[in-house]
């Protein structure tokens, strides 16, 4: 779900992440039709280094329960 509102709205899936600067910067980029594309990218890559600190959190945890 997170993937497809970063498709169609990419500055608001920067602000879910509370990132709240970047979500603007991001809108303002959104606003041109050629900047669009560049602010999809740049929401798909703050999503997938997301989840990529969550599992790396996820993994330093069990390391530490251990």
């Amino acid at each position: 779900m997170r993937y497809v509102i970063a498709f169609f709205l990419p500055w608001l899936s920067l602000l879910l992440q509370g990132k709240i600067l970047s979500g603007i910067i991001c809108l303002i980029l959104q606003i041109t039709i050629i900047g669009w594309i560049p602010a999809v990218i740049w929401a798909f890559t703050a999503l997938n280094r997301m989840y990529a600190d969550r599992r790396t959190n996820k993994i330093i945890k069990e390391m530490k329960r251990n």
